[in-house]
């Protein structure tokens, strides 16, 4: 590792000369902000953009991508595996459009955790950081990490201050309490997403608060705000704390956005043609999942899809991939009613959209949940929580194609070879930034924290 002198940028070096002229002395906390800026090590990017698409409720590795066909009854499931178009490669028979596709995925297939609730293990998959107790009640506090995008806004910010770095859509997602790791913890609200809660889906979707109120100007409404920054200067002085700077700042990005027509455009769903809009699902995952691509073109850097805000439901009209079987249900009729035909429509598409726009190789695609599924099937023909061994997968943005990494033992039960960690999957996506994932931010506290313990998996990478 290199031990060169740490130089600080120009801006920060004049910020603290100024201040020192006054007898002033700049907080901890924000000149740690600046020393970690300084102290960033540039990696070639491979991704310019990631989409984030969480799998909340933890789908089954068992029905989607490692089937286990010879495995005994009770194991294998009720579905069987066909060929994909990468030999050897194969998918469940209900994901046919998924099998036309698998040349442009890569599967890590030995992903390998502890946390059997999902609060605790959503935050391990959310912050790429294993939680501090596996609580079925993991509560979102400021000692907690934060979200993948709210750490690429603070390392590596999108160039355009009308464009945000981090977006999310169209939930906030819980289980009895709200998951943490969904927005910027003790980086600051700065860094926390642009959050969008109305369904892209519904008729006439669209961002009205980005349109300024009748006979309000962009000239009047940045000299009211020039009037604010005054008097607040006056009343709170040189009030530096995290909360006072953090709002301040969202206030001023959001200002910014007002001016983006490129942002208002990008959330125009309508400029769509129809028969691709049909194509992407015509169901809020669908047009979230089009939105995202949408968003990608428009240089948002990260983008955070939430599959359902709820966990699991007991029919095939909403809630996410947590299958259990409550209620005398059985969770394969839920799954072949909704989730794996919304699989095999909304993903199939927009990858193949990416790459017919030429935007796949720079965006990285990540297709995961919170944990898999228990290989014995329960007594409600369903399977419960299972974090021992499961499937993630990756497309796009610098890994390769038409690939399968590490291995499953003959159940799906525990990895065989090259087990990953959530930790793992972290890095990687850091270092296909060109973030190195041993950067470290400050704290709770001030103390410095990398943000993540994990190693990048060097054999998926293009």
């Amino acid at each position: 590792m290199s031990h060169r002198p740490l130089m600080l940028p120009r801006r920060a070096a004049l910020r603290l000369g100024g201040l020192g002229l006054l007898g002033l002395t700049l907080p901890k906390l924000a000149l740690g902000e600046e020393l970690a800026q300084a102290a960033v090590r540039r990696i070639a990017p491979r991704a310019k953009t990631v989409l984030f698409l969480f799998q909340w409720g933890g789908p089954s590795h068992l029905e989607t991508f490692d089937m286990k066909p010879d495995a005994p009854e009770g194991i294998r499931g009720l579905h069987k595996p066909i060929g994909s178009n990468v030999p050897g490669l194969t998918v469940n028979e209900r994901l046919p459009r998924m099998a036309k596709v698998m040349d442009k995925v890569c599967l890590v297939r030995s992903v390998h955790h502890t946390m059997r609730n999902h609060n605790s293990a959503a935050y391990y998959a959310l912050s790429g950081h294993a939680p501090p107790v596996d609580d079925i009640r993991l509560k979102d506090t400021q000692d907690l990490f934060p979200a993948y995008g709210s750490v690429v806004d603070r390392l590596s910010p999108g160039p355009d201050p009308e464009v945000p770095t981090f977006a999310a859509f169209p939930h906030v997602i819980s289980d009895g309490s709200v998951t943490p790791a969904q927005h910027a913890s003790f980086l600051g609200k700065q860094h926390d997403p642009f959050l969008v809660k109305r369904d892209p889906n519904a008729p006439g979707f669209g961002l009205p608060e980005l349109s300024l109120p009748a006979g309000i100007s962009h000239e009047r409404l940045g000299s009211r705000r020039e009037l604010q920054r005054i008097i607040d200067g006056q009343t709170r002085l040189l009030d530096h704390s995290a909360t006072a700077r953090g709002i301040d700042a969202y206030y001023e990005r959001a200002l910014a956005m007002l001016h983006s027509e490129r942002l208002r455009a990008a959330f125009n769903l309508e400029a769509e043609k129809p028969g691709l809009r049909d194509a992407y699902g015509r169901h809020s995952y669908g047009q979230s999942c089009l939105l995202a691509r949408r968003l990608a073109e428009a240089g948002v850097k990260f983008v955070t899809v939430y599959f359902d805000q709820s966990i699991g439901g007991q029919d095939t009209k909403g809630g996410g991939w947590d299958t259990h079987g409550f209620n005398n249900t059985r969770m394969f009729p839920i799954i072949e009613g909704r989730h794996l035909p919304m699989l095999d429509q909304t993903l199939p598409t927009l990858l193949t959209d990416l790459d017919e726009r030429g935007l796949l190789d720079t965006t990285l695609v990540l297709w995961m949940g919170e944990f898999g599924r228990t290989p014995k099937i329960n007594g409600n023909i369903s399977r419960d929580h299972w974090p021992d061994c499961y499937t993630v997968l990756l497309a796009g943005g610098g890994v390769k194609r038409g690939f399968a990494y590490g291995a499953s033992d003959r159940h799906g039960a525990y990895p065989a070879e090259n087990m990953v960690r959530p930790d793992d999957v972290a890095a990687t996506v850091f270092h296909l930034l060109g973030i190195d994932p041993h950067t470290e931010v400050r704290g709770q506290g001030d103390r410095p924290v990398a943000i993540t313990s994990g190693d990048v998996i060097e054999g998926i990478l293009a």
